[in-house]
């Protein structure tokens, strides 16, 4: 349930070409399916830095990475990420460097981690969130969502209201899996 959508796999690869992504960060690793889609796609000398606090889940889809040879393009960090990105930011070089970047992460840190993206990410580059319908439930009235459903619903809502309302952006959201926005930075 928690994993990327095969339509959306294919939607983070078709982007990655089309941007040329060489340099990319993905928040929320699972087990690993979209970070495999990734290093597949970026070049030989390509990296991806993939940030989860869940290394055994990331463990499991380890060893498809290892057969698939791309093993060497991928840093696995197990960490919250605001600290890794905050870390990335304070360390020179780091800005407007990267060309891609996947969130499926926590989504109460959603609009914190786009604040940093937009400095790490560079001026024409992609920022892509999974998760952007809630199951749905970000058009619904509140109480007809499920209790257990209602944190990460707000979440979304405010993420989704940060996003049409960044002039740094251009957005496009899809109803791909569970909904995806795709933000290319602008300013």
């Amino acid at each position: 349930m928690m994993g990327t959508a095969p339509d959306t796999g294919q939607l983070i690869t078709m982007l990655l070409k089309l941007v040329n992504a060489k340099k990319t960060i993905e928040i929320g690793v699972f087990t690993g399916y979209s970070l495999l889609l990734t290093a597949l796609t970026i070049p030989e000398d390509g990296k991806t830095l993939a940030i989860d606090v869940d290394h055994e889940a990331f463990e499991i889809g380890r060893p498809f990475i290892k057969t698939a040879g791309v093993d060497h393009k991928i840093d696995f960090i197990e960490c919250e990420a605001l600290p890794v990105l905050d870390k990335l930011l304070a360390d020179h070089g780091n800005e407007g460097s990267f060309d891609f970047a996947f969130v499926d992460a926590d989504k109460e840190n959603c609009c914190n981690y786009h604040e940093r993206l937009m400095k790490l990410v560079k001026v024409g580059g992609l920022v892509m969130y999974d998760n952007t319908l809630w199951g749905g439930t970000v058009t619904m009235h509140e109480e007809c969502v499920p209790e257990f459903m209602r944190t990460g619903r707000q979440a979304t809502i405010d993420l989704n209201k940060a996003l049409a309302s960044d002039h740094r952006i251009e957005i496009s959201h899809v109803p791909a899996g569970d909904g995806v926005t795709i933000c290319k930075r602008v300013h």
